[in-house]
């Protein structure tokens, strides 16, 4: 019998909860016509089966037709969904694993012209600014309506084999109400008093208790503490937790602190890279010693380490670790085993949730099996043939290459031209509060190191160098340098520095600077980041409508607090034309795709972030060496087979390029890359 903490059974009413971790509900935004169908199973079998304890699905399945799945929710007011949930849980039982659904009706939270194209209702009559529909005030009939409604969905998910199901009441409809920021209703459930704001969630959990009876377990996932000036406060929020505990009809509690109404609250709740690691855990575990309820908590707990230390010290009876299992969905198997340290670590990128509110389905930022479970392997298997496998370039590709060759049983070398793995990364990193990436690097190298692949630094790879090695595959992941041409027009744009050049500190900053940005990703922000620091004067231009369009909503979250109070001005729909010196002072030329109106404009510096072009001309004089000469059947590389083209029977060893190698993509398409070829070598 394991001493661990986290490896402890906990008993929940009548269901034996076999340790400590679980996954808290979130949408991965993976189901298909609203139902979780095979995509869905597998993805949460895939943790059931390395061995947490409960997995809650769903973020949240929308319980009314008025609440429509803006994040590609499940759709629990249908019938159709019995059968689905089913399958769900049956794959997670199967392997020991209770399972839980969240419901909800997201109020404000969502839109007017998705689904049935109903208006949204909401206790307020102010629209949410992340979701921007303005919600009709909700009347008498729709609150009896959604009461039901409510019902309804819990009795599908008790018919579908779930082991219970929790409210979310942060954010959406039933905190709506209770929240004193967002009700302006009068009479039984208006602002008035604290009775009259819970009295919807309360009439909603009595109608659920008398629909599933009393053994069903029902839990609450909320905010007891809105940390905003009027919101529920501390002390109110321990107030509403005891009454939820003396109802009776509560089995748990899941304790949230903050709101999600808008990108800054939402990355407080939900903390991304650079954040403090746990920030409310102290509090959750406030709400446990004044209830005594079962308390379960999730928020930026990356790390075994913190998870341990939250149910040692009684601060949580069940820890949740979501955005950790999305990097590794093998953590209780490796803890059981004793190989913490090969837990793939969570490096808060939150690339996960951005893609989300982005209409995208979650992927985690370096682990590219994750939501790809039909296809892609999180355990590699080893090869039947064993080959000599040589990659150029030390990037997150080019590492991911050589950890699956490396696990595939083949002899792999790895050769770099610079004096440290990391490529791009390493380059992200330089910012503080994205040093977190680093763990990309250092747990493939780890990975690497422990299956013996060679790896050759400060190597400027030949053509020779390659061919001495005898190779039967060679992977080229060179990445890319810079691209400093303008948009079309063929031409070099001089007088500019990249980003590249301020964020590695090759180039220091001036005085008065315009950062255009083309690309709309990271690196223009991040040297926005630097030269505000250092006092100068920015302007950050894109011809885009928007700026920074691939930073998504949570990431971009740190970026703005940075630059609020520094001379920074955002300016969009300009397109830079070309950029002339006269003496220490560049003239700018700007014109915009929206006419032909153009410019000047002067600056002391100009910095360009537009992507980078592929650092492949070792590829190309290897392609007539190769037997392949490069190509790649898409066909097999999507369905899963291995690559059989050859165009030169001549030749004897396989090539291929992955990530910017290829063309600029980010980090995960690299590593996606990389997987999907070498599983198959």
């Amino acid at each position: 019998m394991s001493t661990d903490p986290l490896l402890q059974p906990f008993q929940l009413k009548h269901l034996t909860l076999k340790n400590r971790i679980m996954t808290t509900s979130h949408e991965p935004a993976y189901p298909e016509d609203g139902m979780p169908k095979d995509r869905y199973r597998a993805y949460h079998a895939e943790r059931a089966k390395a061995g947490v304890a409960l997995t809650m699905t769903a973020g949240s399945a929308s319980v009314s037709r008025d609440s429509p799945p803006v994040f590609n929710n499940i759709l629990a007011y249908k019938d159709e969904v019995v059968p689905w949930i089913q399958n769900l849980s049956d794959g997670c039982h199967e392997h020991g694993c209770a399972v839980m659904i969240q419901l909800t009706h997201l109020g404000r939270r969502t839109t007017w012209n998705k689904g049935n194209w109903l208006p949204s209702v909401s206790s307020s009559k102010h629209r949410e600014p992340a979701h921007r529909a303005f919600p009709k005030l909700i009347e008498d009939w729709d609150i009896e309506r959604i009461i039901t409604d409510f019902a309804d969905a819990a009795e599908r998910m008790q018919a579908g084999g779930m082991d219970g199901i929790e409210l979310q009441v942060y954010g959406h409809l039933l905190d709506q109400f209770w929240s004193p920021l967002s009700n302006d209703l009068v009479g039984p459930y208006g602002a008035d008093t604290l009775e009259n704001r819970l009295r919807f969630p309360m009439d909603v959990l009595d109608a659920i208790r008398k629909r599933v009876g009393s053994e069903f377990i029902v839990g609450l996932r909320y905010t007891a503490d809105e940390a905003q000036k009027g919101g529920i406060t501390p002390a109110e929020g321990i107030e509403i937790s005891k009454r939820l505990a003396e109802t009776g009809k509560v089995d748990f509690l899941n304790v949230i602190k903050g709101r999600i109404h808008t990108d800054p609250a939402m990355t407080d709740v939900i903390p991304v890279q650079g954040m403090k690691n746990a920030p409310h855990l102290d509090f959750a575990g406030q709400i446990k010693k004044a209830t005594g309820m079962p308390t379960f908590h999730a928020a930026k707990i990356p790390d075994v380490a913190t998870a341990r230390y939250a149910v040692a010290e009684g601060l949580l009876d069940m820890v949740g670790m979501t955005r950790a299992h999305m990097a590794d969905p093998h953590i209780v198997r490796k803890i059981i085993e004793g190989r913490e340290e090969d837990i793939r670590p969570c490096v808060g990128a939150t690339y996960c949730l951005d893609r989300i509110y982005q209409a995208g389905d979650a992927l985690c930022m370096h682990n590219a099996a994750t939501g790809r479970e039909l296809t892609m392997p999180h355990d590699i298997p080893l090869a039947t043939v064993k080959k000599k496998v040589v990659i150029i370039g030390a990037g997150p590709g080019g590492l991911e290459a050589a950890r699956v060759a490396a696990e595939r049983g083949h002899e792999v070398t790895v050769l770099e031209a610079a004096a440290d793995p990391g490529g791009q990364v390493r380059l992200t990193a330089r910012t503080p509060r994205r040093r977190e990436m680093m763990s990309i690097i250092d747990w493939r190298m780890a990975q690497c190191a422990a299956r013996d692949v060679e790896f050759r630094f400060n190597t400027w790879a030949e053509v020779e160098d390659v061919t001495a090695l005898a190779p039967d595959v060679v992977i080229i992941a060179t990445g890319g340098l810079p691209n400093t041409e303008l948009f079309e027009s063929g031409a070099e744009l001089e007088n500019i520095v990249t980003s590249w050049d301020i964020i590695s500190g090759d180039v220091k900053p001036a005085e008065n600077v315009l950062i255009y940005d083309e690309s709309g990703d990271h690196p223009a922000l991040q040297a926005a980041e630097i030269i505000a620091e250092a006092g100068a004067t920015v302007e950050i231009m894109t011809p885009d409508r928007v700026f920074a369009p691939d930073i998504m909503a949570m990431n971009l979250v740190p970026y703005m607090r940075s630059l609020q109070d520094k001379d920074v001005t955002f300016t969009v729909t300009r397109r830079l034309l070309r950029v002339e010196r006269e003496g220490n002072t560049l003239t700018a030329t700007i014109g915009t795709d929206y006419s032909d109106y153009s410019f000047e404009k002067q600056f002391d510096q100009v910095v360009l972030n537009y992507g980078t072009l592929p650092l492949d001309d070792l590829y190309f004089e290897l392609k007539p060496l190769s037997s392949n000469e490069g190509a790649v059947d898409h066909a097999a590389l999507i369905d899963g087979r291995p690559q059989t083209v050859t165009r030169n029977e001549s030749c004897g060893f396989q090539l291929f390029r992955i990530g910017d190698a290829v063309s600029a993509r980010n980090t995960h398409a690299a590593i996606y890359d990389a997987l999907r070829l070498v599983k198959d070598i």
